[in-house]
């Protein structure tokens, strides 16, 4: 577990509204600070110790798996008007959030929401089920003043990510065998194009194969940051 002794990397990205700061936190864990305004990503006990971080206005849960529904770090970063956002299979695991299917949109707290399906193609356990399922979990498009941040969960290069516009912030998965190589990536980033691509949650797989993939992809600034190590098998 890492606390506030751990400098975790940040970055900044202009907006028309105000500066929103990124802060790496580990696995597939992020945190958003925008206007005040604090919002956690599948926030996960092995890799920080949240009593030591900002309270949460907003908690985005992508999916029901414990390394990303984790309600011991849900309570820490908890406050009495936290709002949180999380899938129907997941609100079955906590009380009071509100639920997104794919494809729905809502506002919340003045931040324009889209739930992007997140699920896999190819990767696939012993047994032949998906390690995600289409139609359980989501990835998310936040809106910060005029920019556009998708952070899409656990997943693979799929049609609707293929099929997003106006994305200038995009963190994507490389965990290998749960979501992306770095081929899928490329391929995804190629298709929609942001401005800026994170790989996340990549755990042991090598971020310079991306790197190199995209490296004639002029228009897509792609950003190598440290990320805590991952969590035990799904």
């Amino acid at each position: 577990m890492l606390g506030q002794s751990v400098e975790f990397e940040k970055d900044v990205i202009k907006t028309g509204k105000g500066d929103l700061e990124i802060t790496f936190v580990g696995h597939g864990t992020l945190m958003f600070s925008y206007n005040g305004k604090i919002i956690h990503v599948d926030p996960f006990s092995q890799v920080a110790d949240y009593s030591q971080l900002p309270k949460a206005d907003l908690i985005l849960i992508t999916h029901h798996h414990g390394d990303h529904l984790d309600p011991v770090a849900i309570k820490k970063v908890m406050k009495e008007n936290t709002k949180m956002i999380a899938t129907q299979l997941c609100s079955k695991k906590m009380d009071a959030c509100t639920i997104m299917k794919n494809g729905d949109k809502q506002n919340i707290l003045g931040f324009d929401i889209e739930a992007i399906p997140a699920y896999n193609i190819v990767n696939k356990r012993k047994s032949g089920e998906p390690f995600h399922k289409k139609g359980e979990g989501n990835g998310y498009i936040i809106t910060f003043g005029d920019k556009r941040v998708y952070v899409a969960g656990d997943t693979e290069n799929t049609l609707e990510m293929k099929a997003l516009k106006n994305i200038h912030v995009a963190f994507l998965p490389m965990n290998l065998p749960y979501t992306m190589t770095p081929e899928m990536v490329a391929d995804a980033a190629k298709a929609f194009t942001p401005a800026i691509l994170y790989p996340y949650h990549y755990g042991a797989t090598d971020t310079n194969k991306l790197v190199e993939l995209l490296k004639s992809e002029k228009g897509i600034d792609v950003r190598i940051r440290k990320i805590y190590p991952d969590a035990p098998k799904k």
